[in-house]
This record gives C-alpha cells, sequence and structure tokens, in this order.
C-alpha cells in the first residue's frame, strides 16, 4: 500500500509551488563558472520546467557568476505569475569551483542589486543567505536582511547551510521562510535541521539531494528501483518527497531528458514497506 504525500508546499504563507523544482546551477560551464557548453540547451531546460509545471527555480549570482541569473532572465521573463525564483548571495568566485565566502553588508548590497538587475524584478521572492561568513558577525548580515526586506528588495528570506541554533538566532531579525542544508537519503548530517524546519512550517530544501550520484551504490536502492521499474536517483528523490512535507526539490540539470527523468519521481508512490527499508539504510556520509 502506498503512502499519499502532498505535492505543494506554501512558502512564508503566501507562495505556493509544486514541490518538484529545479536548481539552476548547472546551466554553466564546468566547475559552475561561465557559459553553458550548450546555451540552447539550457533556455530548453528553463523553458521545459515551465511546461512540466515547474514553478519553483533555485538559483544564485554566483552560479557562472551571473550566468545562472541572466539565462532565466532570458528564456523565461516577463514570468509567469505563479513563478518564484530564489536566489542567494554571500559567495565571491575566484575561479572554477572555488567559493570563497563574504556576506559582509557591502557584498551582500552588490549582490543583491545585481541579482534584482539580472533577473529583471523589482523584489526577490526568496532570497537565501549562501552562507554565514565566520569573519563577519552574524548581527550585521542579518541586520542587512532585515533592512533590505523592510526597503522591498526581498520578499521573504532564507538561510543556508546552518544549524538550528544560527536559524533561531536569524529569526531575531526576520522570519526564516527557506533553509537550504546538504541531504539526501545517505547523508543525513541535518536531519535535527530537517526536523525543526518540519515544526516550524519553514521550508526545507537539501542540496545534493542525490549525494552526487553516489547514492547508486545502494543496493537496496537498487532493489526497490528496480521493483518499481524507475532509477536509483528517481526513488531517491520520491523518498526525499515523501521523508517529510517540508521538503522542496531543486535536482540541477543541463539536459531536458534529464530534468524530466527527475520529475517523474513525483509519479512514484512508495509502499510503507519501501520506505520503512529506505528509512533504515545506513548513511553513507554523516
Amino acid at each position: 500500500m502506498s503512502i499519499p504525500f502532498k505535492k505543494t508546499f506554501t512558502i512564508g504563507k503566501d507562495l505556493t509551488v509544486n514541490r518538484m523544482g529545479y536548481g539552476a546551477m548547472r546551466i554553466t560551464g564546468k566547475g559552475v563558472w561561465g557559459p553553458p557548453k550548450d546555451k540552447d540547451e539550457a533556455i530548453r531546460v528553463l523553458k521545459r520546467t515551465i511546461e512540466l509545471g515547474i514553478n519553483f527555480i533555485d538559483t544564485a549570482d554566483s552560479y557562472g557568476p551571473n550566468v545562472s541569473e541572466e539565462l532565466i532572465a532570458e528564456a523565461l521573463h516577463p514570468y509567469a505569475a505563479d513563478l518564484v525564483i530564489g536566489t542567494k548571495g554571500g559567495l565571491l568566485r575566484t575561479g572554477p569551483d572555488q567559493w570563497p565566502v563574504d556576506a559582509s553588508p557591502e557584498h551582500l548590497k552588490e549582490a543583491l542589486d545585481g541579482s534584482l538587475q539580472r533577473l529583471k524584478v523589482e523584489q526577490i521572492d526568496l532570497y537565501q543567505l549562501h552562507r554565514i561568513d565566520p569573519n563577519v558577525p552574524a548581527d550585521k548580515t542579518f541586520k542587512f536582511l532585515q533592512k533590505a526586506q523592510q526597503d522591498g528588495k526581498i520578499k521573504h528570506i532564507g538561510l543556508s547551510e546552518v544549524s538550528v541554533e544560527q536559524i533561531k538566532h536569524a529569526q531575531q531579525f526576520f522570519d526564516v521562510v527557506s533553509v537550504q542544508n546538504m541531504y539526501s537519503i545517505d547523508n543525513r548530517k541535518w536531519e535535527s535541521v530537517l526536523k525543526y524546519t518540519q515544526e516550524q512550517d519553514i521550508a526545507f530544501i537539501p542540496w545534493y539531494p542525490l549525494n552526487a550520484g553516489n547514492i547508486a551504490a545502494q543496493e537496496k536502492l537498487q532493489l526497490i528501483a528496480r521493483k518499481q521499474s524507475y532509477t536509483v536517483h528517481q526513488v531517491a528523490l520520491a523518498w526525499l518527497l515523501q521523508h517529510s512535507d517540508n521538503i522542496l526539490l531543486i535536482p540541477g540539470t543541463s539536459s531536458v531528458k534529464h530534468l524530466e527523468e527527475n520529475y517523474k519521481a513525483l509519479d512514484i508512490q512508495l509502499s510503507a514497506d519501501d520506505l520503512a527499508v529506505m528509512n533504515d539504510l545506513q548513511p553513507i556520509s554523516q
């Protein structure tokens, strides 16, 4: 017997999105640096997201840098009324696969203003702090985000790669409506954060939801996937959707075919027995 699950979630009590979203990091060059190898395919991917019913796209000024946001605007602007675009700030780019943290108000102002311009919007639906900067007092960063929200540049604010204590700290300055932490069926380091966000009705957005494909090594997952006639990756995404109703998925890809494969995870109905097996999988990394 399969377990029914909700297919939408409302961010910040007013932005209802399909829980299968799209992460736009991969429509850039190697090392998330520069333009994509196939720009035409990247544009097709973005347009296909809308055709599939995806209405939540996650990006960041650091993807490219700037490239991902520019392509989103080129492909999709003017945006559909129900499309929610979340972007992030707080990282610098000094080269391929290089991500120094800078969450100073000075850098965030430049990043936020740039995102508004590139995305061609007057307000960011969801602006997420990419990282809390160990070299900048968190209060300074949070006060900047609070002021940007008060000024109307940001509708809702989220955090990334944070603990429960850090979320509670930020909540002294603004409502935290989303948390984007690394999480997958075989990497549940942030289970306590997932539980807290669930209790607080905060969206939990796993990045690396397939652990860079490493979940394929799980033999029990392989058996369930074969029984379901789906891929291991699709079954792992389905588990995330059914593990907690506040999880929003943003698997990334630069291929229309792969995008469509990921989206089919919405159709998978895992049985109570399958879920029990998957819940008990020993994480590869903690």
